[in-house]
């Protein structure tokens, strides 16, 4: 069995195959939390159907959240296993995550800086009518709390991963100790990265017909019957522009940069006109969240199109930066 013991790095370069395991043993804790999500999502599930005058939110809509979290478990643990064992496809699979959670992580920490004022600015949703709103200070204390949280969460947590897995001495190390060559290796890992995000998108598509079945369209909501073609074509594109994308074809390549521009810019003009709360209510939520939503000023504010393009233009900037790898 070709495990960290069997072989040495190429002189040169420094071993790392203890980093390995401890960084696999991180990624394995990290994918178990995850995993735990999912019986907490349910027990929360069944509690809110036990409180008199609650109506819980239908399962189905938190369907696709539980197979987020049981997913993103499953491929964690997956993962810190092959780092244990010193897998070079672990590494390359690692590697992309990390920079995905990361660039992901950053703009969502810049979200959260920006969103919890507003939420906290009046009287708390669900709160009894003349209540005031929270002391200046206890936001500002609460906001910092958060915002620490998140960062370790989202940007310490994935920025050690980036540097542990993309060192030279790592990738020597998982190369001598797996020297066969992988899946993995078949493509440049920029190239790799956007084939992956392309089939998970491809994957996504079918879950939100049968949950959601709502798609923001350039200033209105398409729900029902156009929600579901669109998703569905969306779908099939994308799944051949994961294969063109990791056989180098530039077909790929177009297929990422026009489909996450075109989705980005129909989602930053829907949220900009008229925002993410009718988006609930073709959801079919439950009234009472609906209301408590309504108290969210931010939900029609259009702070929510200024953070969609702060999400999604990083990624779009890889994409563009990703050309140089593919045959025209």
């Amino acid at each position: 069995m070709n495990d960290c013991t069997a072989a040495l790095p190429p002189s040169g370069f420094k071993d790392r195959s203890t980093g390995l395991m401890v960084f696999g043993i991180l990624v394995i804790i990290v994918g178990c939390l995850l995993g735990l999500m999912v019986p907490f999502m349910l027990l929360g599930q069944l509690m809110a159907g036990r409180v008199p005058g609650v109506e819980p939110t239908p399962l189905r809509l938190i369907l696709p959240a539980i197979g987020m979290y049981l997913g993103m478990a499953v491929a964690f643990i997956w993962l810190g296993i092959g780092s244990l064992r010193c897998r070079r496809w672990a590494r390359a699979l690692l590697l992309i995550t990390s920079w995905i959670w990361l660039i992901g992580g950053l703009a969502g920490v810049v979200a959260v800086a920006c969103i919890l004022p507003q939420v906290f600015s009046g009287t708390m949703p669900g709160t009894p009518p003349g209540t005031p709103p929270m002391p200046a200070a206890f936001r500002i204390v609460f906001t910092v709390v958060m915002v620490g949280i998140c960062s370790v969460i989202y940007v310490i947590i994935p920025g050690a991963l980036v540097f542990f897995y993309g060192s030279r001495h790592v990738k020597a190390t998982c190369e001598a100790r797996d020297p066969v060559p992988r899946w993995t290796d078949a493509c440049p890992l920029p190239v790799l990265a956007i084939s992956l995000m392309l089939g998970m998108g491809a994957a996504m598509m079918p879950l939100m017909v049968w949950t959601y079945r709502v798609v923001p369209c350039f200033g209105t909501y398409l729900s029902g019957a156009p929600a579901v073609a669109l998703l569905l074509v969306t779908a099939v594109i994308y799944a051949y522009g994961a294969r063109a994308a990791y056989k180098l074809n530039i077909a790929g390549w177009w297929i990422a940069l026009v489909g996450f521009a075109l989705w980005i810019l129909s989602a930053t003009v829907t949220f900009a006109r008229i925002g993410l709360l009718p988006m609930y209510e073709l959801m079919d939520f439950p009234k009472a969240q609906l209301d408590m939503m309504r108290q969210m000023g931010f939900l029609n504010s259009p702070w929510l199109a200024a953070l969609m393009v702060l999400w999604w233009l990083p990624f779009l900037g890889f994409v563009v930066y990703t050309k140089k790898f593919f045959k025209k």
